[in-house]
């Protein structure tokens, strides 16, 4: 039994949905599917969930909301009049959105409220669709399926207890149809996942139902080497391993949200990324094992950009017993999530995302630093983005860091610093963000320019 997840380009309109209703009526294996709200169906378009969110936004500024109402509603009046469904659904969509505006008063939970509806309304024209043109399938809100989560508003994590109530719906005549994004406190509040949710919320029903694989559909047939935006035709993956997914999700891949392959990483339930566009393509696979390929230990490059460093010097630091755990500390109790940490016998380098160090955070983790530590230097460097090779073949190969020093220098790319983690399957370097372009074509010629 497959599960299927279709993301917000393969549900921006009607035709997007028919092609869907395909896939699903031309594959009896699929048993579920999971959907996202409506994407962009052009490139200057805007996605029903950023016009919920600009809804709420009015709604909690006291501005006027009919006319943010009316463009989330017309998106969905296009779909279902283009799908022949009853204008009635158009009406229920009306009165669940005026519902939550008029009756949640807490603006985080309203905001989590309204943007589910982009998921959910989806959701329902899809069961109603498959069924009107004779596949025979039954919506699920979360609350049905007992997807239930902790109720901290917007950051949603799973509780263990809905694997159960997933599993009971296994045995369904029909296809199952939940929406993603968002799953039902025990205190009754919706609460959606963070960003990437609906990726998460396929995974969850993938094992909830222990597929046997897990198909997510985008408007891409595969996963490639390096992002397409800024590498002319890159090298296509035909197979990767969750742990290669994951570090290039990490790093800037957007196809597939890195903390949903958790849920499948641990049962070892394989991932088909399939473009809804192009259904008969074979896609990329991603599989707990995979057979190296000697030719290419590199499986991809990637580069994401935002990052500050700051950099700790003190002669003798590895002599003084706690020093790690101390400076870790600070960072801990200003909140900041650290990324990397590169470091020398007498110097370490603390990477974390810029934005985790906004306003006067900088200032005030460098200022703990000097009074808890004292050490000789601390510097802080700006504007750096993170290039990312991923290879597990890399463990094996010889002269791998060699290539891509020697391509960067080549390129006149200034290396700010460099991180290997000991499992050898990833290595990272920091370079300016002015030079980020740069590096990945440098970097990505340089493994894959003789790769068919």
């Amino acid at each position: 039994m497959k599960v299927a997840k279709f993301g917000g380009s393969s549900l921006s309109s009607s035709n997007q949905l028919k092609k869907v209703s395909k896939i699903i009526k031309n594959d009896p294996d699929i048993g579920a599917v999971v959907v996202s709200a409506p994407g962009r169906r052009f490139e200057d378009d805007i996605k029903v969930t950023d016009l919920l969110i600009a809804l709420h936004a009015n709604k909690i500024t006291g501005l006027p909301y009919n006319e943010a109402l009316d463009a989330i509603l017309s998106r969905y009046e296009e779909i279902i009049t283009g799908l022949g469904i009853g204008l009635e659904m158009l009406e229920k969509f009306r009165e669940t959105i005026l519902s939550y505006l008029q009756n949640i008063t807490d603006n985080d939970r309203l905001l989590d409220a309204l943007k589910s509806c982009g998921e959910d309304f989806n959701a329902q024209m899809l069961a109603e669709y498959l069924t009107l043109e004779g596949t025979a399938a039954k919506y699920y809100s979360p609350e049905d399926a007992g997807i239930y989560v902790t109720d901290e508003a917007s950051n949603a994590q799973l509780l263990d207890e809905s694997y159960d109530n997933i599993a009971r719906l296994k045995d369904s005549e029909e296809v199952i149809v939940i929406p993603g994004f968002f799953g039902l406190s025990k205190n009754g509040n919706i609460v959606t996942f963070p960003r990437g949710g609906s990726d998460i919320s396929g995974a969850i029903v993938a094992r909830g139902l222990d597929a046997e694989i897990y198909e997510n559909y985008t408007d891409q047939s595969h996963i490639y080497s390096a992002h397409p935006g800024f590498i002319e035709n890159p090298h296509a993956i035909e197979e990767l391993t969750y742990r290669e997914m994951r570090e290039l999700s990490y790093s800037g891949f957007g196809i597939f949200h890195d903390e949903a392959l958790e849920p499948l990483y641990q049962v070892e339930i394989p991932v088909m990324i399939k473009n809804t566009n192009e259904p008969h393509i074979e896609g990329t696979k991603i599989v707990s094992k995979r057979a190296l390929l000697k030719d290419i230990p590199v499986i991809g490059i990637s580069c994401d950009v935002g990052f500050t460093a700051i950099s700790v010097k003190d002669y003798l630091m590895n002599r003084q017993v706690g020093y790690m755990r101390k400076l870790l500390q600070i960072f801990e109790n200003h909140r900041v999530s650290v990324e990397h940490m590169p470091s020398g016998i007498d110097n370490i380098s603390i990477i974390a995302r810029s934005k985790n160090l906004d306003g006067s955070k900088t200032e005030q983790v460098t200022e703990d630093i000097n009074d808890q530590l004292e050490p000789e230097k601390v510097e802080t460097e700006e504007n750096l983005a993170l290039l990312v090779i991923v290879g597990e073949g890399m463990e094996y190969t010889v002269g791998l860091a060699n290539k891509a020093t020697k391509a960067l220098t080549e390129n006149g790319i200034n290396i700010r610093m460099m991180n290997q983690g000991a499992s050898e399957s990833s290595m990272v370097f920091a370079v300016k963000m002015s030079d980020y372009k740069k590096a990945l074509s440098a970097v990505y010629n340089e493994y894959f320019r003789n790769i068919d």
